[in-house]
């Protein structure tokens, strides 16, 4: 699960190699004393960018938008199982939604099929 302040890398070649999570989108708090919006597989979070290329076109001192692909904590599927991979990874996208860059490195989940990034899933190498 992605929150606030969580480190991300990214996994496509916008330029940009390591992203900090400000704000998730589209996910309310929950009441309670210590609840956090927090962010799976296909959701989208605002980012800073703390670590990037020379030659990154993506302007450092703005926010972006980008979509989760891979996460830590496991994901359940309907079948029952369990996935789960090595790091947080994001995919920087546009306003429409669209991947900025024009490859995706990694593997990226199924769950991501569900949420209608079909241009990402036909970029990626490996669908888990």
């Amino acid at each position: 699960m992605i929150q606030q302040e969580t480190m991300l890398d990214i996994a496509d070649n916008s330029g940009v190699k390591s992203a900090l999570c400000i704000k998730v989108l589209g996910r309310g708090g929950s009441r309670g004393r210590k609840t956090r919006p927090v962010a799976g597989v296909g959701d989208i979070v605002c980012v800073a960018i703390k670590k990037s290329l020379p030659n990154c076109q993506l302007d450092d001192k703005k926010v972006h938008k980008c979509v989760i692909i891979r996460t830590k904590s496991p994901v359940k599927r309907t079948d029952g199982s369990y996935v789960r991979f090595d790091s947080n990874a994001a995919v920087m996208i546009d306003g429409d939604g669209n991947p900025i860059g024009t490859r995706i490195f990694g593997a990226v989940a199924r769950e991501l099929r569900e949420k209608n990034y079909m241009k990402i899933i036909s970029l990626a190498s490996e669908v888990v």
